[in-house]
């Protein structure tokens, strides 16, 4: 009896995931509850565990994007862990014979809105003997890469050339089936010929250029007949097209001509070289989303400017008795949540969000934290902060922003988040428009304080300045409650002693 493994429930507002690796192999025996292969969706990367023992069939490669209770793996348990599969490089060698049968190798379906994808590399040549299930190319889609097994055994013939596109279905190569491969006696009749052939003829790659290595070529201004390839057959390979040089023109006798300027001399330790990176499924699920947001919401922001002066006194003073006593430092960051959470309350149109056709307003306040974590932008959510003193929002701070960073946050810390607080002036950012994380409508930017002279009472005082930008979606929030709000923060903040007495 064979057992289907769905990619389970990670989540309420989490709809698909991406395989980011298998643990194990096709054909490999499991036992109930090993790790067979990690999954990564937008927020997080976790683990999925074999529910039955036996042998594993993958259905789903290495890189491709799953709904949620789309078919990851079969495991058949009628095999046991004993079970191997039988192994012929042991067997002594015959000689190979042909079937006759010839086999066409067409392209895979490799996912529901995939309809082409591009050969990107051979890794086996045309004539190659290959085995079953041995990885022969490599093809891209617009979402990922996926290796090609053969199908069968036997001698490849290659229809389609690196670099082109296919769609699903069209014909890739074909393979004319053998019960054995080739061996030295195969060829003793007339070894001569064809040494001699191979010595006088060169193969189909002499001179060719991966995709990659084209593009290389190309913006360098650099014809492949200059650079000699040390791939395959003489393929040209990226690495080739990296450290080719493009060659000298041939000198020219000339009349003088009048003293002109030379093109300056690029010295020692100066590097042009450039490198690709495949985007993690993390930044291409974040990249979707904010294009989303933009493309779906009518958002706008307005902005401000905080005297930062009063919180700084306040901080020098009590610093260190604060940090003695609760261990914490005192930040920033628990004086914009609890003011922000006090105008929330007071403009509950700022803290709703949209559903549908329906308005959800939320009594609660779960303050979203965008921290900058190793995988990418994560935003942690601090529950009720409303409920929460200045200590337990620096610790719940400390807390999630630590788990972040070592990429330990669970899928329920990141999800239902009513606001976002997002601290750009850590970089040194001045003023940005921070994108709304959805499905909430309201996101507050903070920035970096700098000196400013300003207009106190008819004089110039230098004060430390702070720019906040409250980005929302006008279909929610109206002109007079994006203001009202910013302007009840800016409040609070300048007078701290508003949030102690609740004013």
């Amino acid at each position: 009896m064979s057992v289907e493994m769905k990619v389970p429930t990670v989540g309420e507002s989490i709809t698909e995931v991406t395989i980011a690796s298998w643990a194990v192999e096709d054909g490999e025996f499991v036992e109930m509850d090993d790790i067979i292969c990690e999954l990564e969706s937008d927020k997080a990367t976790f683990e999925v565990a074999a529910e039955v023992s036996g042998q594993l069939k993958i259905k789903a490669q290495e890189g491709d994007t799953l709904e949620i209770g789309g078919v990851l793996c079969e495991i058949d348990e009628k095999v046991s862990g004993t079970a191997k599969p039988k192994e012929t490089k042991d067997a002594p060698m015959t000689e190979s014979k042909p079937t006759g049968e010839i086999l066409e190798m067409k392209v895979p379906t490799v996912g529901e809105s995939i309809t082409e994808v591009t050969l990107s590399v051979w890794t086996k040549a045309d004539g190659d003997f290959v085995e079953l299930d041995e990885n022969i190319a490599e093809i891209e889609s617009d979402k990922a890469t996926f290796d090609l097994p053969a199908e069968g055994q036997g001698i490849l013939r290659i229809v389609a050339q690196e670099g082109d596109t296919l769609e699903i279905s069209a014909l890739i190569c074909k393979i004319e089936t053998s019960d054995s491969p080739p061996t030295e006696t195969q060829n003793s009749d007339q070894p001569e010929a064809r040494n001699s052939e191979h010595e006088t003829s060169n193969s189909y790659a002499t001179g060719h250029a991966s995709p990659a290595a084209a593009k290389i070529l190309s913006e360098k201004g650099i014809d492949s007949s200059e650079v000699a390839g040390t791939g395959r057959d003489g393929r040209i390979t990226k690495e080739d097209a990296m450290t080719a040089q493009k060659s000298a023109p041939k000198s020219v006798e000339s009349k003088p001509a009048a003293p002109a300027f030379e093109a300056p001399v690029i010295g020692g330790g100066v590097s042009r070289e450039q490198r690709r990176e495949k985007m993690s499924s993390l930044r291409k699920t974040v990249s979707r989303r904010l294009v989303s947001v933009k493309n779906e919401t009518a958002m706008l922001t307005t902005f401000n400017e905080v005297n930062m002066k009063p919180i700084m006194e306040l901080r020098k003073k009590h610093k260190e008795a604060f940090k003695e006593k609760h261990g914490v430092g005192l930040g920033f960051m628990s004086f914009f949540t609890k003011a922000c959470c006090t105008a929330l309350q007071e403009w509950p149109a700022v803290n709703a969000m949209i559903d549908e056709n329906e308005l959800v307003y939320n009594d609660f306040c779960d303050i979203s934290i965008a921290v900058s974590a190793p995988k990418g932008l994560v935003v942690p959510v601090i529950r009720s902060a409303e409920s929460l003193s200045f200590v337990q929002i620096e610790k719940e701070v400390v807390r999630l922003a630590t788990k972040a960073r070592d990429n330990k946050l669970s899928i329920d810390e990141m999800q239902g988040g009513t606001f976002t607080l997002t601290n750009g002036g850590v970089f040194g950012s001045m003023m940005s428009t921070p994108i709304i994380n959805a499905p909430q409508s309201a996101i507050l930017g903070m920035h970096n304080i700098v000196e400013r002279p300003m207009a106190v009472n008819g004089e110039v005082e230098i004060l430390p300045m702070m720019y906040l930008a409250l980005s929302y979606d006008h279909r929610i929030i109206d002109g007079r409650e994006s203001v009202s709000f910013l302007v009840r923060v800016k409040e609070l903040l300048e007078d701290p002693s508003r949030l102690l007495l609740g004013v």
